[in-house]
């Protein structure tokens, strides 16, 4: 049987369009960053600029491909189309409200112009969210899973203990600001401090947890959830190395060794995980 079901003509080509229209986007506002041009001026610290060109990097070479060479997929009527796709809302939907409400609006020691390219970030939040309904929508249903218990186990501990590395740091720093009133970054941005630590703590995390539940429970049927869900962790997990890795080169003063080895690590498991994961479901005729 081929797999062929991408819903009316209107619908594919309608999300095709906007799949590549939000990978000019993003190209776009990764040339007008910090990283080319410096056009457009963020509300923030010059120093967090660092993790913006991590950022802007990751959207120009890796997610604006994914987003055009799903549209030209769904045009054609391609089945990778709709797996490349799903890989990307969730992950959109954090870069556009990270991009929006996370700079130091109300901070008087900070200038800047990014309020002028509100509604390119406004079209990334909504076209991803076009992008989520769409794709699960026509996702695979006729999955078959192998999952045995024994690779299940190791890989479940091994992801779950990083997890919990992952949010003791934010919890601790967390902590720390309670306790103290000042932790490492926080004087300079408050805002993207809380955002990054309510997403991560209140949304990241929990998804991974919930994804490796799911693997117990219901495999089978939550194979679109997994997928969209392993997209944002591989997606999110190379753009926060690529962010490590420029505050290292530019020797960031609020760089830590720590962080970069446990995401790092945590990108090993994940690469590995999806692999695993992907390797015991079987679609017809996948691609």
């Amino acid at each position: 049987m081929n797999n062929n079901n991408f819903s009316n003509s209107f619908e594919r080509n309608f999300v095709a369009i906007i799949a590549i229209l939000s990978a000019f986007t993003l190209i776009y506002l990764s040339i007008q960053g910090p990283m080319f041009l410096g056009n457009i001026k963020y509300k923030t610290a010059e120093v967090v600029n660092n993790q913006l060109i991590g950022q802007d990097i990751i959207n120009l070479v890796l997610l604006s491909p994914i987003l055009f060479l799903s549209g030209i997929g769904l045009i054609l009527k391609k089945n990778y189309a709709k797996y490349l796709l799903l890989m990307t809302p969730l992950f959109l939907i954090y870069y556009a409200l990270s991009y929006t409400i996370g700079w130091e609006w109300s901070n008087s020691e900070y200038t800047g112009n990014n309020q002028h390219y509100f509604f390119f970030f406004l079209f990334v939040l909504v076209s991803s969210i076009i992008f989520m309904m769409y794709t699960l929508s026509i996702f695979p249903k006729n999955v078959e899973c192998t999952f045995k218990k024994r690779g299940l186990t190791i890989y479940s501990i091994l992801m779950i203990f990083f997890l919990f590395v992952f949010a003791s740091m934010w919890i601790a720093e967390v902590v720390e600001l309670t306790k103290t009133g000042m932790t490492r970054g926080y004087d300079i941005a408050p805002t993207a401090f809380w955002l990054v630590r309510t997403f991560d703590l209140g949304f990241t995390i929990p998804l991974g947890l919930i994804s490796i539940y799911l693997l117990w429970v219901r495999p089978q049927s939550s194979y679109p959830i997994q997928f969209m869900f392993y997209g944002f962790f591989f997606t999110m997990i190379i753009a926060v190395n690529a962010m490590g890795i420029m505050m290292l080169i530019k020797n960031d003063p609020t760089f830590l060794w720590r962080d970069l080895l446990v995401f790092l690590s945590l990108a090993i498991i994940i690469f590995i995980g999806f692999v695993y994961i992907m390797k015991n479901y079987k679609v017809n005729n996948l691609i």
